[in-house]
């Protein structure tokens, strides 16, 4: 077993949230590799308030405990899944404010995204894209994204297309891969 280790962090704390469903999927098939030991991380578990940090997050001085919890939750990890619903044409609320929580935290990492939505969740994705290169996280090419119509019974029963597994292969391939890249470079 490598020393790798990933997270996958469920971006969405709304009550019947899909998102639960949707991290499980990831979760188990992450569990099957040998490339990195994968933790769920679930934003429920961290209720962090919104940003209340008076110095930016880029100088390090963490005031709150529950940011400090957070940096040390976060330090753990070489590397993330972020899965990720679509509000509005963007990720949730509660993710990109626990993102913007930490800085350094998140530096010289890799991460890979997962999203669902009426359209698959892309452009959820997209912002993350934005997000995570202004904070030096290395997000890898490969993506999935679910659809409510398709991959969902009555837009709320997570049942994916078989054809969501080999995406899922080269999402962690390529994860495993950049985060042992850049694991080298935080030494």
């Amino acid at each position: 077993m490598s020393d790798l280790k990933l997270a996958i962090i469920l971006g969405s704390t709304r009550p019947g949230r899909n998102g639960a469903a949707v991290a499980d999927w990831v979760l188990t098939r992450a569990k099957e590799r040998t490339g990195a030991t994968y933790e769920l991380v679930d934003l429920l578990d961290h209720p962090l308030p919104h940003l209340d940090e008076a110095v930016p997050a880029s100088a390090g001085r963490y005031a709150g405990e529950h940011t400090k919890a957070w940096a040390a939750r976060i330090s753990e990890f070489d590397g993330f899944v972020f899965v990720t619903p679509e509000y509005n044409h963007s990720t949730s609320g509660v993710l990109k404010n626990a993102i913007d929580f930490l800085y350094a935290e998140w530096n010289n990492k890799a991460a890979g995204f997962v999203s669902y939505g009426s359209l698959g969740g892309a452009r959820a994705i997209e912002h993350l894209r934005a997000i995570a290169s202004e904070l030096q996280i290395a997000h890898v090419r490969q993506q999935l994204s679910f659809s409510l119509q398709t991959d969902f019974e009555n837009f709320s029963v997570f049942k994916p297309s078989e054809r969501h597994d080999g995406a899922a292969t080269a999402l962690f391939d390529q994860l495993e891969s950049w985060a042992g890249a850049l694991k080298t470079v935080r030494r």
